[in-house]
């Protein structure tokens, strides 16, 4: 079996065609290529194919080259619309991944102020962690992503780390941290923590790790608000962060994990970062300047 036409070398012999010579195509092409260099692919066509396609002087399609035309034609002719619609469609459209707290508390602010300016605006928000958001972008299934970051990204995704959180323990108003700090604390109180495999209790566990302290969990929860509603109700001490947006229960202090690596928020992309995804980036950069 011979090989595919190449696509290059079909494009010109449109032109050609379709302008009426080598030399017209030359003029109208759109973009610069010299009339040898069209000549010289146009042969190759030809040789790849085994066939004229057209005669030179006068022009005129030979039986082969106007069947290869009447081909080629509805596809090249409609490409400049097509493309058109996919560039109108990509300026009005954003596919967003990100942890649902982050799509809750701290998108609707920017992506309002977006849709002010466009105002046809296109949203698919998908809620992902670190390794579902990168997935996501490798797979060009989204333009941006918003994540916890924890690890190197995989080549060819951009990062910028936008916040880097504090670890808390929300512990009662009245209660004295001990002297000892952590395992002072470890020994008088139960652990509240989301579930062990989510960053913000890994980055705990490392700080244990530090420490050498064993602090178990005695309620494990699937998201923060649950964490917050069981220290506000007196089950222990929760698992937090001091975040912009992020309030803690009345009644409670928050103490700062000594010696705990901080958690960072950072937004991700692949080539270059879309007009849309620019500007969401530059309202999360004001939004945590702001929480600074």
């Amino acid at each position: 079996m011979s090989a595919a036409p190449n696509l290059h070398h079909l494009e010109l012999f449109y032109h050609v065609a379709h302008s009426g010579g080598i030399t017209a195509a030359a003029r109208s092409m759109p973009y610069g290529i010299q009339q040898p260099a069209i000549s010289g692919q146009i042969s190759e066509l030809e040789n790849d194919l085994g066939v004229r396609l057209f005669q030179r002087r006068p022009f005129q399609l030979t039986p082969a080259g106007k069947e290869l035309y009447d081909f080629l034609y509805p596809f090249f002719r409609a490409l400049p619309d097509v493309a058109a619609r996919i560039a109108g469609t990509a300026s009005r459209r954003l596919r967003l991944a990100a942890p649902a707290s982050i799509i809750r508390e701290h998108l609707p602010a920017v992506l309002a102020r977006l849709k002010k300016e466009v105002p046809d605006l296109e949203l698919m928000l998908l809620d992902a962690n670190q390794q579902g958001a990168f997935d996501l972008l490798e797979q060009e299934e989204v333009d941006l992503a918003v994540c916890e970051l924890e690890s190197k990204p995989p080549p060819g995704v951009n990062v910028e780390v936008l916040l880097s959180l504090k670890l808390v323990l929300l512990l009662p108003a009245s209660y004295q941290v001990p002297r000892s700090g952590l395992h002072g604390i470890a020994v008088e109180l139960p652990l509240i923590r989301p579930s062990a495999d989510v960053p913000l209790s890994r980055l705990f566990a490392k700080a244990l790790a530090k420490a050498r302290l064993d602090f178990p969990a005695s309620i494990e929860v699937d998201n923060l608000d649950l964490v917050h509603a069981y220290g506000a109700s007196g089950f222990g001490a929760a698992l937090s962060v001091i975040a912009p947006g992020i309030a803690h229960p009345k009644g409670m202090q928050a103490w700062e994990i000594p010696n705990c690596p901080e958690l960072a928020i950072a937004a991700a992309w692949r080539g270059k970062m879309t007009p849309l995804a620019a500007t969401v980036v530059q309202g999360l950069r004001e939004r945590a300047a702001l929480g600074r």
